[in-house]
């Protein structure tokens, strides 16, 4: 049997790797060029890094009404949706709590170990604080709230990076890595994209670890364990706790789960993270194929999640 060939591009962007990988290799510069121009949007509308981005200068002058742009209203209404879908696991209003933990900047210049900080557990905002009309793209916010978008944001990219480059090159197949939150678009492979199953998007592909094969929709991973840093001998992670406004402190140091977008499956595997002890319950209820891992390496398999043996996944509707 011939193997299939396929075009790939590894590059940066927004904080951590992209992986853009075509069916038809002579359309791979045209694919990436529309997942770059995809990426440059999101940034340029979501970023908090980014002094420049719209969503900076709208925590810039709060209490005020915005009309915000297209991309930054999309950004926006996942985020609200993820939330109301998590129960609140995921909210949008970790912006403080997330920068007060010492995640102020992108990951890439962040020290790993610094000096001790001053923290106090406290209640995040809540995402019912943000007042948005999304038929009219009006934001309107109050002050002492910041949002973020980081993990929704970079997952809604994949997605519109995926459609967008499958469209340029006549439906072929596509797959989108954003720093590990998966989306495909176009006809697939044969047999399907095969994946590996990892903590770190960056590690590299190793014969003999679990791989899942997907056709459609996304695959996400939240993990503690690759975006940490530690102050004062404290080590703390990205994924907050929005009933304390601190690190998550649960069981699981690793969720992975499949859904029909990758936008699902990132809302899905980082609410997994934060809701802990009840999470394969949770996932279990809503039809997700997922894949958690403790703190001692233990590997729990939720739903339609296959085991090593059988890798293929169909992805469910969240």
């Amino acid at each position: 049997m011939t193997a299939t060939v396929l075009g790939i591009a590894d590059d940066r962007a927004l904080g951590g790797t992209l992986r853009v990988i075509v069916t038809h290799p002579r359309s791979l510069a045209a694919a990436k060029a529309a997942v770059d121009e995809v990426v440059r949007a999101i940034d340029v509308a979501a970023s908090r890094f980014r002094e420049d981005s719209e969503l900076s200068r709208f925590h810039a002058t709060p209490e005020r009404q915005v009309t915000v742009s297209p991309m930054l209203a999309q950004a926006i209404a996942t985020a609200l949706r993820g939330a109301e879908l998590s129960d609140g696991a995921v909210d949008p209003t970790v912006g403080t709590a997330i920068r007060l933990a010492g995640y102020d900047s992108d990951f890439a210049s962040i020290l790993k170990e610094g000096g001790p900080l001053r923290v106090h557990m406290e209640r995040i905002p809540g995402w019912q604080a943000i007042r948005f009309n999304a038929a009219t793209r009006q934001l309107w916010m109050p002050r002492g709230v910041e949002i973020d978008l980081g993990a929704t944001a970079k997952a809604l990219a994949s997605d519109l990076a995926a459609a967008a480059a499958s469209n340029v090159i006549d439906g072929g197949g596509v797959l989108v890595s954003l720093g590990g939150d998966i989306a495909v678009a176009g006809e697939p492979p044969a047999g399907g994209w095969s994946v590996q199953v990892s903590e770190d998007s960056s590690a590299p592909v190793e014969e003999g670890e679990e791989t899942v094969v997907i056709d459609r929709g996304g695959l996400a991973t939240s993990s503690t364990t690759v975006r940490r840093w530690t102050r004062g001998g404290v080590v703390l992670h990205h994924i907050i706790d929005p009933a304390t406004g601190q690190p998550v402190a649960g069981p699981w140091r690793t969720a992975t789960v499949a859904a029909g977008t990758c936008v699902d499956a990132n809302i899905a595997s980082t609410a997994a993270i934060v809701k802990g002890e009840g999470a394969a319950a949770w996932l279990e209820a809503r039809g997700l194929a997922a894949r958690l891992v403790d703190r001692h390496g233990l590997v729990t398999r939720v739903g339609a999640w296959p085991a090593p043996a059988n890798s293929k996944l169909a992805p469910n509707i969240f």
